[in-house]
């Protein structure tokens, strides 16, 4: 697997599961898989949606901040990056 820096996590909103991410190195669309790490955080898990000020976009480009549901806890400062399967598997 090939995984590429996309941005960071600058908030956690743990009532709604909900990580608000900026994207500072790339772009981001739903059905990308994503894997956020940080020193307590590691988690895989595809980007089934995303809001941009709560409303719903397909894709984000670098320089926006979008809201992801992710499945775990995430923290404030992890890396988020966007993972492809590697074309020689």
């Amino acid at each position: 697997m090939e995984r590429k820096k996309v941005g960071h996590v600058f908030h956690y909103f743990s009532k709604v599961g909900v990580a608000a991410i900026n994207l500072t190195d790339g772009d981001l669309k739903v059905g990308d898989t994503v894997q956020i790490q940080g020193p307590t955080t590691n988690l895989t898990q595809p980007v089934e949606s995303m809001q941009i000020e709560q409303q719903p976009v397909g894709k984000a480009a670098k320089g926006q901040s979008v809201g992801i549901r992710v499945k775990e806890r995430v923290r404030e400062k992890d890396l988020v990056y966007a993972v492809t399967p590697d074309s020689r598997e």
